[in-house]
């Protein structure tokens, strides 16, 4: 199938046929039909499976058939990152069907967003506290609003947003289409759907929650206090051009950055006290690859897309199974190949064991000398004791 067989706007398959994009990914197959139709959506699929793409296409070809009026669609995201990102992606075909699109996020001046408002636009992409700022100010309305779409629906609850997104919901018109999309659907968005959404379509693609196949994982039992040392064992061993480290606090982050790049690796950080001026820096050094490696706390795990990450590593093991699976994500993306390691201390056998069962299989290991003993506790319902699990209480 390519994406010609859709009924898009010829101006938005044009802007495809420009970069070479002729074949839609298994979520864009299944979403665009069902967007186009005009009925309210849930879809849940993979990270890096193209779906702003998915909403993004049909969207535009329905704003198009309509008379032009101001903030006719709204995008909720759940970071600065994302929203710019997003907003790259609907600017060149909105560009393309002669509307305009406009950016709201924290940690920037608001007096140029004011500016961008008054002009007026067709697509608002924003954070949520931003918008509410806004709201609360007066200084966007949405009396027209047609399309309302929540990206990284999960995280956005994650991040405690979900009092702001039904703020929001609240001063929004109702008759309009809503689509969610979203890695995965724990229960408290099952609730916000039934809310928001109006007998909405669901469609699931592959496996929501799991790693793609070609990302391929690997552990290291260590101590908290001999990481930093193994980190740089690693870095020069494998002389990784494009590495993403993952980190659980900003402080932490900003130490292991310094000591990076004291190491002589070239290194660019990434936290949620940084400017925004700052985020947008480093993110585009690594992107472009004038730095070689990221240090981030989670702020970067989810909806980034940045081609040719070739190693994630979890200098932290996350304590949740699902930011586990978004932050290793970020490598192996478009059918590429990928390595996901990961730190793990004895105290964390805990997070390791709700990975694992998340993942249904244990992780390889690569136990150096000296590496201290960390015990696997999930096995397959029915399995007997793993054997890596008795060796290790054998030690005790």
């Amino acid at each position: 199938m390519t994406f010609d067989e859709f009924e898009l706007d010829p101006r938005c398959l044009s802007v495809l046929h420009a970069k070479n994009i002729a074949t839609p990914t298994p979520v864009q197959e299944r979403a665009i039909p069902i967007a186009l139709s005009g009925r309210d959506l849930v879809a849940t699929a993979q990270t890096g499976t193209g779906k702003t793409l998915g909403f993004t296409l049909p969207a535009l070809t329905r704003l198009a058939q309509n008379k032009p009026r101001r903030n006719r669609m709204l995008v909720l995201v759940p970071t600065r990152e994302l929203c710019i990102q997003v907003e790259s992606v609907i600017a060149e075909l909105a560009k393309a069907l002669g509307m305009r699109s406009t950016l709201l996020y924290g940690g920037v001046g608001m007096q140029p967003q004011f500016a961008r408002l008054k002009r007026g636009c067709d697509i608002i992409v924003a954070t949520p506290g931003r918008l509410l700022d806004h709201m609360g100010r007066g200084t966007v309305h949405f009396p027209d609003l047609e399309i309302l779409v929540l990206d990284e629906a999960d995280r956005m609850l994650d991040m405690g947003f979900l009092p702001d997104v039904r703020r929001i919901l609240a001063r929004l018109p109702k008759n309009r289409q809503t689509m969610m999309f979203s890695a995965t659907f724990p229960g408290e968005l099952q609730q916000l759907a039934a809310e928001m959404l109006r007998e909405p379509e669901h469609i699931a693609v592959g496996m929501v929650a799991k790693p793609v196949d070609s990302v391929r994982q690997l552990l290291y039992p260590v101590r908290q206090e001999d990481k930093s040392r193994l980190l740089v064992e690693i870095l020069r061993e494998e002389g990784i051009d494009s590495g993403l480290i993952f980190l659980r606090t900003k402080s932490r982050t900003d130490r292991l950055g310094r000591l990076l790049h004291r190491a002589g690796f070239s290194v660019a950080v990434i936290h949620g006290d940084l400017s925004q001026k700052h985020r947008q820096r480093a993110m585009e050094e690594f992107r472009s690859g004038k730095k070689a490696l990221l240090v981030a706390t989670d702020v970067a795990a989810r909806g980034l897309d940045i081609e040719g990450i070739s190693h994630v590593i979890n200098y932290d093991i996350p304590l949740n199974p699902d930011d586990y699976i978004h932050r290793i994500g970020r490598t192996a993306r478009a059918q590429r190949e990928g390595d996901a390691i990961t730190f793990v201390c004895p105290t964390e056998h805990a997070a390791l064991a709700a990975i694992e069962k998340a993942l249904g299989r244990n992780l390889p290991r690569k136990e150096l000398p000296g590496a201290p003993p960390v015990l696997s506790t999930w096995r397959p319902a029915g399995e007997r004791r793993r054997p890596v699990l008795r060796r290790l209480l054998r030690r005790r």
